[in-house]
């Protein structure tokens, strides 16, 4: 079966999935290898559960007219989100970066669903599944897509431009992470910037920064959609980022300096789709962080800033010189193990917990095998969660905590302990 005959039946369906366990009738399984699993040997199940079609790449031992045999499923996946996108020829936004992905995704989001039907990847189905699926959501009433693209090495976002075939697009940054599969900072700037060769090539639009001179620099041939401090004016971070754009006063519900250009970036979007200044104001207003990301949650006289979802050298850098910053001076750090780093890990570390002592903070806490053998002065060190929590740390009453850390530390759990 060719990609327009498969697509023609997809069209007939209730979408895709790649799992058993999230079957709708009339769905088309999607039986995807991984290390550990193979989805051809669950193919049955799916067909048993209502799913209309089931793609494979393994010859079953039983024929199936619902079966659809195909030389790989993933390649099968990726052409068909591919075939679709093309068919329902909307604005594509393509969005990555090394910090700031997911929260400008929403911020986007929520600015230009006051006006259009909008469709965005959810949670961070970013990768080089998540991306067919998010493509695989829209449908002909969807007037604009956001599609999230993650990478850990070189060519991984080429291959998501090239399945997403995006319009417009925008690199928050690029910063210390994915070291490891990048090879370097180097390596994570030409990754990004995948991104811009793609738009160069296809003649795309890039919204840009212009106060960041890299992106500028990377982003050089590319027709852009400019903003920067003097379009989005900064008025207050503390704690919340307030800016203002064409004499509109926006109050977001974000924390940090560094989530300033996220915030600007949904707003220029928004300008370039035509939302009307009130209707981005609304989105921006009414957009509030999830997920683990920069949330402010009170817990008796404490406040805690829990920022647990990821952490590189990068992001970790500013959210400490951030908090450093804002008003009062009962605070307290506690940091999780940055991932992914490579053979910069244990330098990267010991910055980390340098900068963390010198910047004031009543107490400072750091968990995790690479911190656990920082040399540090007046920080405590535990080499897990478990030697955290059994340690039985007091927590002080009437300060402010900001608690980091890459989403393996899961350091959310301290907030039971509190």
């Amino acid at each position: 079966m060719n990609i327009a005959d498969l697509h023609k039946l997809f069209l007939t369906s209730e979408g895709v999935t790649t799992d058993t366990r999230k079957i709708s009738p009339n769905c088309i399984f999607f039986a995807l290898k991984g290390e550990n699993f193979n989805g051809n040997e669950f193919a049955n199940d799916a067909l048993e559960k209502g799913a209309s079609y089931a793609v494979i790449d393994e010859k079953p031992l039983e024929t199936h007219e619902q079966f659809i045999l195909v030389d790989d499923v993933l390649k099968t996946l990726q052409q068909l989100a591919n075939f679709h996108r093309k068919y329902l020829n909307i604005p594509i936004i393509g969005l990555t970066g090394s910090n700031g992905k997911t929260t400008t995704k929403e911020l986007i989001k929520s600015v230009l669903e006051t006006k259009f039907n909008v469709v965005a990847t959810k949670g961070n189905l970013n990768n080089h599944i998540g991306v067919p699926l998010t493509l695989l959501s829209m449908n002909e009433s969807t007037e604009i897509g956001i599609v999230e693209m993650g990478a850990n090495h070189l060519k991984e976002i080429e291959l998501l431009s090239e399945i997403s075939e995006p319009n417009y697009g925008y690199i928050t940054n690029f910063g210390k992470a994915h070291l490891e599969g990048f090879g370097g900072v180097a390596g994570v700037i030409q990754g990004k910037s995948e991104l811009y060769s793609f738009l160069r090539r296809t003649r795309g639009k890039t919204f840009l920064n212009t106060d960041d001179l890299l992106q500028a620099d990377q982003a050089d041939g590319i027709e852009f959609i400019e903003f920067n401090k003097e379009t989005v004016q900064l008025v207050s971070t503390d704690p919340f980022i307030k800016v203002i754009c064409k004499a509109v006063e926006i109050n977001s519900n974000l924390i940090g300096i560094y989530n300033y250009t996220n915030i600007a970036a949904a707003i220029c979007a928004g300008c370039y789709f035509e939302v009307p200044m009130d209707k981005i104001k609304f989105g921006i207003e009414n957009y509030t962080p999830s997920n683990n990301r920069s949330q402010i949650i009170s817990k008796g006289s404490n406040q805690i800033i829990l920022d647990a979802y990821n952490a590189n050298p990068s992001s970790m850098r500013v959210a400490l010189e951030n908090f450093a910053v804002m008003k009062g001076e009962n605070k307290i750090v506690i940091l999780g193990d940055m991932f992914e780093l490579g053979e910069e890990s244990a330098k990267e570390h010991q910055e980390i917990a340098e900068l963390s002592e010198s910047l004031g903070f009543k107490h400072v806490v750091l968990i995790g095998k690479a911190f656990s053998t920082t040399r540090v002065k007046n920080a405590l060190l535990y080499d897990t969660f478990e030697s955290f929590k059994t340690s039985k740390y007091e927590f002080p009453v009437n300060y402010t905590y900001l608690i980091k850390g890459s989403r393996g530390m899961a350091l959310e759990r301290i907030l039971d302990l509190l």
